[in-house]
């Protein structure tokens, strides 16, 4: 089971959700396709743990499962990732683009890799904060983190700059690169030159633009796609070539056909 919920009150311009998954308690694993910690659902259902794939979305989640809260960076590609039988999983999830400094390092750092909360700057501190109470539950572990995050977004005395490292014209740069335009063309758009906009994409997102332009594409068409729309007229819509340009830039991303994900 995978569920999302909104973000806490005062937090939805930096949090896309939070999220719960649990696998099954079966006691046969088996491979699952689809994902965990991103806005993908899974198709089919997990059954007694295995591997799932995460696919790329751009954002960047705290996750705490059985075992120590970790980060999972920005993907360029399919993740698969380990889930045992019963285990449950939480997430916080921060959208494309609104990360920033909060966790100590520049998101090219976290690209592709699942890092351990501690090992971070800060996180010592940080994992003080949210093992300090009852953590024994998924709900209980989820309400850590929720407050913990809360805290360092929204409360200065912390001596915490919740806004360092944001860039305000981000999630301007996500909207025009999904919508097909070149990366020279959004860069003229936004008053940019193409180095700038490298150099902005990188600290923004972790990605350079084209890969940044490929993730956020992928996004805009999978939401198309779950609508309903017939295939042909989802990649002409989201900006690509063809429908076998579409069809490979799904595969490349999520490791299968825009089928097993819908």
């Amino acid at each position: 089971m995978y569920a999302e919920r909104p973000p806490a009150s005062g937090l939805t311009g930096r949090i896309a959700c939070e999220w719960l998954r649990t696998s099954d308690t079966s006691a046969s694993p088996s491979p699952a396709w689809g994902a965990l910690g991103s806005g993908s659902s899974v198709t089919p259902e997990q059954r007694g743990g295995g591997r799932v794939l995460v696919v790329p979305d751009a954002c960047v989640d705290l996750i705490w499962g059985d075992g120590v809260p970790f980060v999972a960076g920005p993907d360029t590609g399919p993740m698969p990732t380990s889930i045992r039988a019963g285990e449950t999983m939480v997430g916080v999830r921060f959208k494309p683009g609104a990360v920033g400094a909060f966790f100590g390092v520049p998101l090219a750092d976290l690209l592709d890799r699942r890092v351990p909360l501690a090992d971070l700057p800060g996180g010592h501190a940080f994992l003080r904060e949210l093992t300090d109470g009852p953590a024994s539950t998924a709900g209980e572990r989820l309400h850590a983190m929720r407050a913990a995050v809360r805290r360092r977004l929204l409360v200065p005395h912390l001596g915490y700059d919740a806004d360092q490292g944001l860039d305000p014209v981000a999630p301007a740069i996500a909207t025009a690169l999904s919508q097909g335009r070149t990366v020279s063309e959004v860069a003229w758009s936004l008053g940019f030159s193409e180095r700038q906009l490298q150099r902005r994409s990188v600290s923004a997102f972790g990605y350079a633009p084209k890969t940044l332009q490929r993730i956020v594409r992928f996004q805009h068409a999978l939401r198309l796609a779950r609508t309903g729309l017939p295939l042909a007229r989802v990649a002409a819509t989201a900006g690509y070539t063809d429908q076998a340009h579409m069809a490979n830039d799904v595969r490349r991303l999520s490791g299968g056909p825009m089928s097993h994900l819908l």
